[in-house]
């Protein structure tokens, strides 16, 4: 007993086990809300660190753009300028198309000019400064791909002494244009283009053109070294030596495009390859070029050099390389502004740091997404919990049901589906306890309506075989009559579970009903006539109605319930009418029996269609009949497609009316065979 009882405890209602965690809504619920969480939180997180890579990315982009265009900018400044003296108003200009703050200060962080000083309150200097401005040492990675740099990191723009007269520049603008007249009279395009120093050189528009025919058109003048850049070239080779002499090592002299002459020195020392031969447009005429290459070509296949002394290697030609670039940025130095640190920021604030997935980020990531699907997790759990208490409870009460035991309403919550589901349970249930009860009241109506006739045939017979009563014809008659009403009762019995059960055979043929209450008012005009009730038809105004696809004997029938019950309820001195007529719509054909009776209780209207419903509850059978009547004319109604209702109102009167479709004039002209019959479902 005691195990029973602890298996009873595992188990739910009406011995069922409670579905596992895995399989339950609830769990499912939560399984669903927890996978949408994720799912929900990794898109989001994905879509917010690719978004946010790409905005910062565009953004460095830009912001990168625009710091290389305004270093640029400032370094062509310190190239052409000695100081910064006059630098404010290009810094301005900076400032206002940039949108940034522009702070220059010297290597020691003293302010030489603050694009936002005087305008309002600014932040201090970051720590790091966002360039260094020198032009004798370029950052590369600022420097605009359109800005040549050497390997020197020497500006191209200082040129300091080399920068040409404007005498000087004329002169050789004028040889370099003969130049380019002869070179395009020749089919090659070429242009003329002024370096930095003001000295006008030839640029070819395309690199596959004939080199014999270009020395062809180059002029010696515009190739020519001019006293200025002669006077600067010395100076230039004069801190070059001083530096070679430091080292131990020969002189080097330069040409105008800092390249160097091949030289032999003594002693073997310095044996290898040495400095490139410039072309004739870099300094050097054509005749010096071809004697340089037949030299190099004579030496190369004899093996031996010119002289005693081997070629100097390439250990010389990088010292001369590094001393020519030290003197070059000697020499430049009076003629460019100091180096400036460059400090670029936003207008008047501290950088806004970038996105940066730090290990205390990742954290701080990691614990927003555990707290946002904690919360989703315990609130899929309320929400869950509280769908499914109330079908839990429906689930109970639907198993009591079954089980035949009383169910208490279920409770009803808030207006959405699931209470209106536990409403929708609810009517159920108490629809389905009047229909019990409409059961049990039917069996015991059933049962006394059979007693009735019964009881009094074999009291008769009893009496009889007792020799109490004489079997005469007046003996015969009464039990005749109990034998009719009880044939009576199981007929309307039988066509009444005949019809509920859909097996109510109908033989429809069209059917005017002006004619079929002329013959139902006829049958029943004694019956009305003997119970003091005047019995008329009303004819329908215009035309007569249409015919209906009726059974004209189960029509009749319905009919004639529904007059029976009128003249039974109506007074001596009272009047029942039986009127035809279409309805407004004109798709259906009405007949409405009318009385002057008694009428129905209000309270009694809706139960009046119902079995063995009978207003007097004493089922007295000289003021009433067995209470299937008006259920039959129901059922009959319903067979044929039409619908049966009544108004009453107590004291004046009652009318009922049948309602059934109209035939059309397709339905009239379709054959129908004699024998057809129409099986009437439920």
């Amino acid at each position: 007993m005691r195990r029973r009882d602890e298996r009873a405890g595992r188990t739910g209602p009406a011995g069922r086990t409670r579905l596992p965690l895995r399989k339950s809504l609830l769990g499912r619920l939560l399984t669903v809300s927890a996978l949408v969480a994720s799912c929900s939180v990794a898109a989001t997180a994905w879509l917010a660190v690719q978004t946010t890579s790409v905005a910062i990315r565009q953004e460095q982009g830009r912001n990168l753009s625009t710091d290389a265009r305004i270093y640029d900018t400032l370094l062509g400044y310190a190239a052409g300028h000695p100081d910064w003296a006059g630098v404010d108003g290009t810094v301005r200009d900076l400032a206002r198309e940039s949108g940034r703050r522009i702070v220059l200060t010297t290597e020691d962080r003293q302010p030489l000019l603050d694009s936002a000083a005087g305008t309002a309150p600014v932040a201090e200097l970051p720590t790091q400064a966002s360039a260094v401005v020198d032009p004798l040492s370029v950052d590369t990675v600022l420097v605009p791909d359109a800005v040549p740099v050497g390997t020197d990191r020497v500006d191209p723009r200082a040129v300091g002494p080399f920068l040409l007269p404007a005498k000087e520049r004329t002169v050789l603008r004028r040889a370099t244009a003969r130049s380019a007249e002869c070179l395009a009279g020749m089919g090659i395009a070429a242009d003329v283009v002024d370096s930095p120093s003001g000295r006008p050189w030839v640029r070819f528009v395309s690199d596959g053109t004939d080199r014999d025919r270009e020395l062809k058109c180059l002029s010696v003048d515009g190739a020519a070294t001019t006293a200025t850049e002669e006077k600067a070239l010395r100076a230039l080779e004069q801190l070059a030596d001083a530096c070679l002499k430091r080292q131990g090592r020969t002189g080097v002299k330069l040409n105008l495009d800092l390249s160097w002459d091949r030289g032999y020195g003594q002693e073997g020392t310095d044996v290898g390859s040495s400095a490139p031969v410039p072309v004739p447009e870099t300094g050097i005429t054509k005749e010096e070029a071809i004697e340089r290459r037949m030299a190099e070509d004579k030496a190369a296949a004899a093996g031996t050099t010119d002289g005693a002394a081997q070629a100097r290697g390439s250990g010389y030609d990088r010292a001369v390389a590094a001393c020519v670039g030290s003197a070059r940025r000697e020499q430049l130095t009076a003629y460019v502004a100091a180096p400036a640190l460059l400090f670029i920021d936003g207008p008047g604030a501290v950088s806004v740091p970038g996105f940066d997935l730090s290990p205390a980020n990742t954290a701080r990531i990691a614990g927003v997404t555990a707290l946002v699907l904690a919360l989703t997790v315990g609130a899929s759990v309320i929400a869950g919990t509280r769908l499914v208490r109330p079908l839990h409870a429906l689930t109970g009460a639907a198993q009591r049901m079954r089980d035949g035991l009383d169910s208490a309403p279920v409770p009803v919550g808030p207006d959405n589906e699931i209470g209106r589901l536990a409403l929708a349970f609810n009517d159920m249930a108490a629809h389905r306890t009047r229909l019990e009860e409409q059961r049990k009241v039917m069996v015991s109506d059933v049962a006394h309506e059979l007693r009735t006739p019964l009881s009094n045939i074999r009291g008769w017979l009893e009496a009889a075989h007792d020799g109490l009563a004489e079997p005469d014809p007046a003996f015969v008659s009464s039990l005749l009559d109990e034998a009719v009403q009880l044939q009576h009762l199981i007929n309307d019995l039988q066509d009444l579970g005949a019809a509920e059960a859909g097996a109510l055979r109908l033989h429809l043929e069209p059917v005017f009903v002006d004619d079929l209450l002329g013959q139902v008012a006829a049958a029943h005009q004694a019956p009305a006539e003997t119970a003091g009730v005047t019995l008329e038809v009303a004819t329908a105004p215009g035309s007569p109605p249409p015919p209906v696809e009726a059974d004209p004997v189960r029509l009749r029938q319905a009919v004639s319930n529904l007059l029976s019950n009128a003249v039974r309820h109506t007074p001596p001195g009272g009047r029942v009418t039986l009127r035809p007529y279409v309805t407004k719509g004109g798709d259906e054909v009405a007949v409405e029996v009318s009385d002057t009776g008694s009428g129905i209780p209000a309270g009694d209207v809706p139960h009046v269609f119902d079995r063995f419903w009978r207003a007097e509850k004493s089922r007295n059978r000289s003021t009433g009949g067995s209470g299937l009547g008006l259920a039959i004319v129901l059922k009959l109604a319903e067979a044929h497609g039409g619908t049966v209702s009544v108004t009453s109102t107590e004291g004046q009167g009652s009318v009922f009316t049948l309602r059934l479709p109209a035939m059309t004039d397709e339905d009239a002209e379709r054959p129908k065979a004699d024998d057809e019959e129409t099986a009437v479902r439920p």
